[in-house]
């Protein structure tokens, strides 16, 4: 779903921000669509200094000036890299940081029993599968740190799951059995397959095992909101490979964060000339 769009002088860019547990994916935006995406290590070491000056070579790849940002908009999940993201925007790019939900008010019925606890990132893509699809019944997958179904009906968001993630799974089997090999978590087959070594019992029992559990959750959650044609998004890295093992997903999204963002923040700015 990324565009790479010309970029006309008189049309000034945005820096979006999905600030996640293990990385932050920044990719700049124009009216006309997304720009490349870049994924930057969410660590502990990292300060304003650092951040900044990798953001000013990502304009510089890109043939951007920095002083013509309009503005960074931000999706974070991560409230300790706050103060560092503000700090590196006013050093470096002299432009406000704009954080979503919070500066920006999202159009959604939020149906948490507790709003506030929500997920900015669980949000903005309910948000923007909401903006890009038609359909009543909409089934969010993200394949994050954790792995969250989020489900909207028409303008409400209702709520939904949260599941281990693919990697963090990995990470907790690693750790506890010393003789596991590392795996690649390439899909080298399309059916399920009886592993006759420890590699492929556990590429095949990662891979179809959360396609099983993708499948039976989405099966159950179409019941559960009786709308059988809900239609199923996927995003986040791990998708891609999902999708070509299951058919219980009816689209691969894997900027929809970022398509989010750049509506939310153009379409705010749009109201504000009118």
């Amino acid at each position: 779903m990324t565009s790479h769009p010309s970029h006309p002088e008189n049309s000034k860019p945005v820096f979006l921000f999905d600030v996640g547990n293990t990385q932050i994916k920044v990719c700049l935006a124009y009216p006309q669509g997304l720009g490349q995406c870049y994924c930057l290590p969410a660590t502990n070491g990292e300060t304003a200094d650092s951040l900044g000056l990798t953001l000013v070579s990502i304009c510089n790849r890109e043939h951007v000036a920095p002083e013509s940002i309009q503005a960074w908009v931000l999706s974070s999940v991560v409230p300790p890299l706050t103060g560092l993201l503000r700090t590196a925007c006013a050093r470096f790019f002299d432009c406000p940081a704009l954080f979503v939900p919070g500066d920006f008010s999202l159009p959604l019925d939020n149906h948490y029993a507790r709003p506030q606890e929500v997920g900015a990132d669980r949000l903005l893509g309910s948000f923007a599968a909401r903006h890009l699809f038609s359909d009543s019944t909409l089934i969010v997958v993200d394949f994050g740190t954790a792995t969250t179904f989020d489900c909207i009906q028409d303008n409400a968001y209702l709520g939904g799951l949260i599941c281990p993630g693919v990697l963090s799974s990995i990470t907790a089997l690693g750790t506890q059995t010393a003789k596991l090999p590392q795996i690649s978590l390439e899909v080298d087959a399309l059916d399920l397959d009886i592993g006759t070594s420890t590699r492929q019992s556990l590429n095949h029992g990662v891979l179809f095992g959360f396609a099983s559990m993708v499948e039976g959750l989405t099966q159950r959650l179409k019941e559960r909101l009786k709308a059988p044609r809900a239609r199923v998004i996927a995003t986040g890295g791990f998708a891609s490979k999902l999708m070509k093992i299951t058919p219980s997903i009816d689209e691969l999204a894997p900027d929809l964060l970022m398509q989010g963002l750049a509506a939310i923040y153009f379409e705010n700015l749009s109201s504000e000339k009118n």
